[in-house]
C-alpha cells in the first residue's frame, strides 16, 4: 500500500466517483479528519451516515451517500487549501459558496466545523474544501 500525500483530496475524490456512479456506499481508509469531514457532511445533510469500523490498521470508515430525487445531494466537491498551497481565513473572512446553496469546510481551533458553524462560534481556521 502506497503512502498518500493528501489524504483529504484522497476522500474527496472516491466520495465524488462514488456520488458520480451513483453508488450508495463507499469505505474508505480511517483517519481523524476524514471521520471528522463525514461528520460534518452528515450534519449538514451530504451524506445520509457514515460509521467507523475495525481496529488498528483495519480501520475504515463506511460512509452511505444520500440520493434525493435520483440524484446525489452531493453535487460538486472542491479541495481547497491543498499541501502545496495552504489557505487560511479568518472568522470574517470564511466564503459563502454558491450563494449559500454549499458550505465550507474549516479545521480550526475548536475542530473541523462547516462555515457556518465556525462563523457562529467566530473562529477562523484553514479553508479544506467546499461541498455544494
Amino acid at each position: 500500500m502506497s503512502a498518500l500525500t493528501d489524504p483529504i483530496a484522497d476522500f474527496l475524490t472516491r466520495l465524488r466517483n462514488a456520488t458520480r456512479a451513483q453508488k450508495t456506499q463507499l469505505a474508505l481508509p480511517f483517519s481523524t479528519i476524514k471521520s471528522d469531514m463525514a461528520r460534518v457532511l452528515k450534519d449538514e445533510g451530504y451524506i445520509a451516515d457514515y460509521s467507523v469500523e475495525g481496529e488498528g490498521a483495519e480501520k475504515k470508515i463506511t460512509v452511505k451517500t444520500k440520493i434525493v430525487s435520483q440524484s446525489s445531494a452531493i453535487t460538486g466537491l472542491q479541495r481547497v487549501s491543498r499541501p502545496g498551497l495552504r489557505r487560511y481565513v479568518g472568522a470574517d473572512e470564511i466564503p459563502r459558496v454558491r450563494g449559500g446553496q454549499g458550505i465550507a469546510i474549516l479545521s480550526t481551533p475548536r475542530g473541523v466545523l462547516s462555515g457556518r458553524e465556525a462563523k457562529r462560534q467566530n473562529v477562523g481556521g484553514e479553508l479544506l474544501a467546499y461541498v455544494y
